[in-house]
Order: structure tokens, then C-alpha cells, then sequence
């Protein structure tokens, strides 16, 4: 670091504060986060649990991207000395920056994103084979941790609050392909509709910023391919 504070601003509702934070080597921005409310504001609310970039719960905008902060460097994201931090964009902020994630689950049940079995506990459990494209398409999906930082990112859910989002419809596309699900016509209808995988612009933002890179816009592309077949065929 060139300097030895940081100028921290944090977007906190109707109102902006800015802090003056120690700076220091391999410093993350949570770390300064952490700082101000340990040291400057005690009052300043925000969500974090492993920092180590496992949960996802620590999530921000910093400089108008949002990102895990507990894998953010200051190094890396600084500007001039400076940095801006802010809730998730496209959910309701709870309190400074603390969104309610809310919206964001209720979009996964919209898009049928529960597994649909058909076995029971009692049953053998389903082979699958792994080397299926299927199977691929399936594994390409499931290291989403619901972080809903493709969320923030997508300019079509800040548009369209109806928009299911990037991470519901991954999940769908992974239950899609998942041999042990049940629930294909249930999907394929739920992601077909208003708010739908149509909606997507295909700008690339969800992919670009998923910290697990993951590629949620090939999803979506593979919904709209199912979708547009499975339309198709019911009309025949």
C-alpha cells in the first residue's frame, strides 16, 4: 500500500460516512469493514461468517462491483487511496449493509429449484452415470453457494424485479440434468414463463463476477434451448 490509511466510504441508506481506516499488508476489505465497526461505529451492521471465502455471507458492493470481501484485497480494488462500499443492489436493504435475502430464495422456489424425487429413503439410491453429458452439465452448477453476488451483477434483475436471476435459473438447469429428479415438465414450465430464462439479455455480468466461476449465463442459454423444445413439442 502507498498509503498508510484508507479512505473508506460506506453507503448506508439516505446517507453516506466516510472513515479513515489503518492500512495494512494482505489487508481484505472486510478486514477494513471489520475495522470500522470495531474501532469507529459500533452501530455499523454487516453479515460475514468462515472469511475464507466459503459461505458467501459477506458480499458487497465495493466500487460499484459486488464481491466477497473476505477475498477482496485492498491491494487489488483501491483507488487513489480510496475505497466504496455498499449493500448487494437488487435486493431490499435491511440496514446498511444487511440486504434481505428474501426475494432472492423466493425466486429459487419459483423456479422449481427443490429436488423433485422419486425415491425414498427406504429405496436404493438411484445410480447415475457420471460421465453422461447430463451429468457434466449437472456437476457445472452445484458449487453455487447462494451469495447472490450474480444477482447484484445482473442489470436485467435491476430492470425486472419479476426476472427469476442468474442463480435461480442455474439451479434450475442443474436439476434439469440431474437424473435423480423428477421434475422436468414442472421446470421447464416455471422458467418459461414472465420472469423467465427469455428475459436474459445475455450480457454476461453473472458469469464475469461469480467468485466461484461458475457460468450461469451457459445455463440460462440451456434452459432457453429446453424450453423452446419442450414448447415445441406440445404442440404437436
Amino acid at each position: 500500500m502507498s498509503t498508510d490509511t484508507i479512505r473508506l466510504t460506506i453507503d448506508r441508506g439516505s446517507e453516506t460516512q466516510a472513515f479513515d481506516v489503518p492500512a495494512y499488508e494482505s489487508q481484505t476489505v472486510l478486514d477494513v469493514v471489520s475495522w470500522v465497526q470495531q474501532n469507529a461505529d459500533p452501530s455499523l451492521a454487516y453479515r460475514f461468517a468462515c472469511r475464507v471465502g466459503m459461505c458467501g455471507s459477506c458480499a458487497m458492493m465495493v466500487n460499484g462491483v459486488p464481491r466477497w470481501t473476505c477475498r477482496t484485497h485492498v491491494s487489488k480494488v483501491v483507488e487513489d487511496g480510496a475505497l466504496h462500499v455498499g449493500p448487494l443492489r437488487n435486493l431490499p436493504v435491511i440496514r446498511d449493509l444487511v440486504v434481505d435475502m428474501d426475494p432472492f430464495f423466493d425466486k429459487w422456489i419459483a423456479a422449481e429449484g427443490v429436488h423433485h424425487g422419486t425415491r425414498t429413503r427406504d429405496d436404493e439410491i438411484a445410480p447415475v452415470d457420471e460421465t453422461s453429458p447430463a451429468r457434466v452439465e449437472a456437476n457445472s452448477g452445484i458449487e453455487c453457494i447462494n451469495c447472490s453476488v450474480c444477482y447484484a451483477a445482473c442489470d436485467t434483475v435491476a430492470g425486472n424485479p419479476d426476472y427469476l436471476g442468474p442463480a435461480p435459473l442455474l439451479r434450475a438447469w442443474t436439476l434439469l440434468n440431474d437424473a435423480k429428479d423428477a421434475g422436468r415438465v414442472a421446470i421447464l414450465d416455471a422458467v418459461s414463463g414472465s420472469g423467465g430464462c427469455h428475459n436474459c439479455h445475455s450480457m454476461g455480468s453473472c458469469t464475469a463476477y461469480c467468485p466461484n466461476e461458475l457460468d450461469p449465463m451457459s445455463a440460462i442459454a440451456g434452459l432457453k434451448r429446453e424450453t423452446m423444445k419442450h414448447a415445441l413439442r406440445g404442440r404437436r
